[in-house]
């Protein structure tokens, strides 16, 4: 976002601290735009968008910002205004290769960090396999070496379910399942996360 001051004309402050304020950012249907990664600005792109007229603010820190003739308390949840339709098809991405396959060696079934994860083209492209949605998948480093360039058949490494292309919505509530390190409170309300309502 461009550069912006507060409506009386002075710069929006830099404030540091643990955290830094982040606000979680809904679409105009109150879902976040993305689970996982978890959809959230920086509180100065927050304010930003508020002093715009851009998203409403459903809650707040105790934090404020100030300027010699304005104070604006930090926002925590903001909406969009104007609701952006989630794409058709996800960007293949070795990213969204992992999250379709829930952070999961396709077959050896150990879960792991992305940074730890390789994606497999399940048939070799040295024996004409595509790089797509529908032919790689997950691997872990000792199981993709062990693999090389072997069909699965020969190998006998079968990966666990048939790769193939995910939906947005597939996504979605896959990255639901990995909630991030920092979840403020004001938060839990607009988030689905797969945990137990309280029955009363």
């Amino acid at each position: 976002m461009e550069e912006l001051g507060l409506p009386d004309g002075s710069l929006i402050p830099q404030i540091t601290g643990p955290g830094g304020f982040p606000a979680l950012v809904l679409n105009a249907d109150f879902r976040p735009l993305s689970y996982f990664p978890l959809s959230v600005w920086s509180w100065q792109d927050a304010v930003k968008a508020v002093v715009l007229d851009r998203v409403s603010v459903l809650s707040e820190y105790e934090t404020e910002v100030h300027s010699p003739s304005f104070a604006l308390r930090l926002p925590s949840v903001i909406a969009l205004r104007e609701y952006i339709p989630a794409a058709r098809r996800p960007a293949f991405t070795r990213f969204n290769v992992f999250l379709r396959d829930r952070f999961e060696c396709q077959y050896c079934g150990d879960d792991l960090p992305a940074h730890e994860l390789t994606f497999d083209h399940v048939i070799p492209r040295s024996r004409g396999g595509k790089t797509s949605w529908e032919n790689v998948v997950a691997a872990c480093g000792p199981c993709n070496l062990r693999k090389g360039s072997a069909l699965p058949k020969e190998c006998h490494m079968l990966p666990r379910q048939v790769p193939r292309q995910p939906t947005s919505w597939e996504l979605q509530e896959n990255g639901r399942s990995f909630p991030p390190n920092h979840l403020h409170e004001s938060w839990r309300d607009y988030l689905y996360w797969d945990s137990e309502l309280e029955q009363g």
